[in-house]
């Protein structure tokens, strides 16, 4: 017992013991403190989702169902994921103020905040695609030239080699993408909309994806040196212009002062 005292009064032992108490303390408070901001984060991804779904219901389960399963009128929406509303939504294509060919784009009913509640909700309903991430969005270091590539090959037939759009069948078209930001452009390809196709990551992966965005902002910066842009077809629309409207004046100017000159 005597050899024991001796030991707990020893300096460097009390000192261990109290590095032990000292570390046992700090790994208790460590675990309590995280613990609460992973209970507020999963409180607030819950308040967003019930907040989403209150939006839902109050616009979008007309057409597409009290559980987003579907109707005459509207595709359902079980596994479309965050990205898929946040297009439609941000752009104003969605609520569609009447059924038609497809839904146009106008302006915007719900806020930024209500556009992610319910991309939360429909994405709690089951997996789809998110929205993409700054990193995914970041085109700075992508490449335009290979980007103009994969552009004419999947997507021209419908936007035109310069992005200015086109019509469709049945009363449709693809929009002009001359105004689309990089966010609309990724989640476009990766969710499909309207008559588009889906280009999933395993099919067009996210450097393809931004070498195409890159291209597309490359061309919405371009300067028209004519001064009119003319859809940025080429030389055929530009000689069509001036044969069908510049020359067509010249005429009517000769004709004009033929008369006058009688």
């Amino acid at each position: 017992m005597k050899a024991l005292a001796a030991r707990r009064r020893n300096p460097i032992v009390a000192t261990l013991l109290l590095f032990v108490a000292l570390l046992g303390v700090g790994g208790v408070y460590a675990v309590a403190t995280s613990a609460a901001p992973a209970e507020a984060v999963a409180t607030a991804d819950q308040t967003a989702i019930d907040e989403g779904k209150r939006l839902y219901l109050e616009g979008c389960s007309s057409c597409h169902g009290l559980n987003a399963q579907g109707t005459a009128t509207g595709p359902t929406l079980i596994g479309v994921g965050a990205a898929s509303v946040h297009f439609q939504v941000s752009t104003g294509r969605m609520p569609m103020a009447a059924p038609g060919a497809q839904a146009p784009v106008k302006p915007v009913d719900y806020s930024e905040a209500d556009v992610a509640a319910m991309a939360a909700y429909i994405a709690s309903l089951a997996p789809g695609p998110a929205i993409p991430t700054a990193e995914q969005l970041d085109y700075t270091d992508a490449d335009i030239a290979e980007g103009g590539v994969l552009f004419r090959i999947n997507c021209a037939q419908c936007h035109q080699a310069a992005g200015g759009g086109g019509a469709l069948t049945q009363g449709k078209h693809a929009p002009s993408l001359m105004s689309s930001s990089a966010q609309e452009i990724y989640e476009a390809m990766l969710t499909g909309p309207q008559n588009m196709p889906v280009f999933a990551d395993t099919t067009l992966p996210v450097e393809d994806k931004q070498a195409i965005i890159a291209y597309i902002k490359d061309l919405q910066e371009a300067e028209s040196p004519g001064g009119i842009a003319l859809g940025r077809i080429g030389p055929v629309a530009e000689g069509l212009f001036l044969w069908a409207g510049v020359i067509a004046v010249f005429i009517g100017i000769a004709v004009w002062i033929g008369i006058k000159a009688r």
